[in-house]
């Protein structure tokens, strides 16, 4: 699927591959350290960073879970997001040069378009505070307010879910 950002650079989105993982990896925890370090510590961005160190994890999430990628014209990855069967958003990300360039929301759509075709008509997630605002914008619905562990560390983040409409 290729798409536009907004400020004019192309991006296509795809099924991502094991080749991904090290760049998916990379902008895990870059995007951690830069854009959620707005709304957490340097603690909690440190330990929340960390969890994606474990290579051979990312390696299950790609067999597992659908799990595709925004790459750039060069072939670099703006962006990712993962769904699980029963319709658990499980990630969302956007590298921190492509914030507020439609990455997200294409990934989203996307993660959405996927589940509907799969009789999935409830997406839940578990979205940080720099992402509620994101997730809101896009008819996701704030379930609670929660503490949810890193690796050492309790972090704030919301439970959201947003109903889809099925085609038929």
């Amino acid at each position: 699927m290729d798409m536009t950002a907004n400020d004019g650079g192309a991006f296509t989105i795809r099924r991502a591959t094991h080749d991904d993982v090290e760049a998916v990896q990379r902008l895990f925890r870059t995007t951690v350290l830069t854009v959620n370090a707005a709304d957490y510590t340097p603690d909690e961005v440190a330990d929340w960073a960390a969890c994606g160190d474990d290579e051979e994890r990312w390696h299950g999430f790609i067999d597992t879970l659908h799990f595709v990628v925004a790459v750039d014209g060069a072939g670099e990855v703006a962006g990712y997001a993962s769904l699980r069967g029963d319709g658990y958003l499980h990630s969302l990300f956007t590298h921190r040069d492509w914030q507020g360039q439609g990455v997200a929301t294409a990934l989203l759509g996307e993660v959405e378009r996927h589940a509907v075709q799969s009789g999935i008509s409830l997406i839940r997630t578990e979205a940080s505070i720099t992402a509620r605002p994101f997730f809101e914008r896009r008819g996701y619905v704030v379930e609670a307010e929660q503490k949810a562990r890193a690796r050492r560390l309790w972090m704030t983040n919301f439970r959201m879910w947003k109903r889809l409409e099925q085609t038929h």
